[in-house]
């Protein structure tokens, strides 16, 4: 396994390995389109999404030095999608105090029909090994919708603790934080 620059040489339980890698807006953004506008992948509000508005907005992304999107791997096939930003720069601008450390992530697991008993919840591990790979991330931040109650209990398992409710333009949302110990408190995983 390749390390990537944060360290990260990927994360491997009784599933398999998980491993990300940048995203590539063109060469991804029709595995991508599949995916955001899928039934299952309505919390992340791209339903109607058309091909070039995804190469679009992953392109903005791409070119946004405070948003980053990863393409995440299970045995080295395309299996999620991991977006991380400085919740100082967006977001979050205006609705908590960041800290520094302080890093953001939104992920997104591809629809399949054949599903992977605990899949999803290797999937939000990896990504957070990912992020603790880099020395200089203290704490994640996630703000999914108050209604994602399925995201909401994947965020506990791996020590999301529940801060407060806040209102954003799309959404009411669930400010949550984890530090590295909660998530190896939560995980066993060193981070």
């Amino acid at each position: 396994m390749s390390t990537d620059d944060t360290g990260f040489t990927g994360f491997k339980n009784e599933l398999g390995t998980f491993t990300v890698r940048p995203l590539d807006p063109l060469r991804d953004a029709e595995l991508l389109h599949r995916w955001v506008t899928h039934p299952k992948a309505a919390f992340w509000m791209m339903q109607d999404a058309k091909l070039q508005d995804v190469e679009r907005e992953y392109m903005r992304i791409a070119a946004d030095e405070h948003h980053h999107a990863h393409l995440g791997l299970h045995d080295g096939r395309p299996a999620f999608l991991m977006e991380t930003y400085d919740p100082a720069h967006r977001e979050l601008v205006g609705l908590y105090e960041p800290e520094p450390g302080d890093v953001g992530m939104h992920f997104l697991v591809a629809p399949t029909d054949t599903p992977l008993h605990g899949f999803t919840r290797s999937v939000i591990t990896a990504v957070m090994a990912h992020l603790f790979a880099d020395p200089a991330t203290r704490r994640v931040v996630v703000e999914p919708d108050v209604s994602n109650k399925a995201v909401h209990a994947l965020n506990e398992a791996v020590g999301f603790v529940p801060v407060r409710e806040v209102e954003k333009p799309e959404k009411r949302a669930l400010l949550s934080f984890c530090t590295r110990e909660r998530f190896t408190a939560a995980t066993g995983v060193d981070a």
